[in-house]
């Protein structure tokens, strides 16, 4: 190999360790800045998300603050670097009315909380108290308006039944276009049958317990379309879904 080689191939190992020891430097400076930037910056506005309220209006912005604030979490007027935004994830949480939240810092150093309702299915009355099911299976407290219509169940009613059988049940109506503006209310008796009360007409509907309630509204709602146009609503005084296979009906 020539000296020139030599000094080519020297000057191109210089070089690399210069650019190297260069963009080393650059990472160390740029990191310094950041992290004294986070240090320096002070939140300046909270920003809070209620992505449903125009369907729902539990919740409102001045309830998630007076939570943080109560907490000693309120972000603003604090250093970027104080906050966790974990904290105040948990804490939102606690509200009964939050399905969901998620809690970040923006660039611009501002705080921003995006939250998600529970939306209730059913609301319940019975003995042990009175409080909404969510859509989830899970419980929600009264203190608060809901106007959009909802079933109703009273009767004996224990909290794990309702966040089971009778949830199943409330999800199956809301999500059924015809049960969901028909059916009114549930009544549940001891042995845990259930009857049901419609909007339109007066007649109880022995539905039995909750066990194959997909056939038996079937069943129902077949007798609604082929039967009811024949014989008019105030015809039956019971109609009985309990037997398989048979709508047992009790005249007036």
């Amino acid at each position: 190999m020539t000296s020139d080689s030599h000094f080519r191939a020297a000057m191109r190992r210089t070089l690399s360790i210069l650019a190297a020891s260069l963009f080393f430097a650059y990472f160390i400076f740029a990191t310094f800045v950041t992290n004294g930037k986070d240090d320096d910056t002070v939140v300046r506005e909270l920003i809070v998300i209620i992505k449903d309220s125009a369907d729902r209006h539990f919740l409102h912005k001045n309830d998630i603050i007076a939570s943080l604030k109560n907490a000693n979490l309120y972000p603003v007027n604090r250093f970027v670097s104080q906050i966790n935004t974990n904290e105040i994830e948990k804490q939102i949480v606690k509200n009964m009315l939050v399905r969901t939240v998620s809690a970040y810092k923006t660039p611009s150093g501002k705080i921003k909380i995006e939250i998600l309702q529970k939306m209730p299915v059913l609301r319940v009355f019975s003995a042990n108290g009175s409080y909404y099911v969510d859509d989830l299976g899970r419980t929600m407290p009264t203190d608060f308006q809901y106007a959009t219509y909802l079933p109703v169940a009273s009767g004996n009613i224990e909290k794990s039944f309702a966040m089971s059988d009778l949830y199943k049940f409330a999800l199956f109506l809301q999500k059924h276009e015809f049960w969901n503006s028909q059916i009114e209310q549930i009544y549940v008796h001891p042995n845990k049958e259930v009857e049901l009360v419609p909007r339109i007409g007066n007649q109880r509907i022995i539905l039995g317990d909750f066990s194959n309630f997909k056939e038996k509204m079937d069943k129902l709602q077949l007798f609604y379309e082929q039967v009811i146009p024949k014989t008019g609503w105030e015809k039956y005084d019971i109609i009985n879904l309990k037997y398989r296979d048979q709508i047992v009906c009790t005249k007036k």
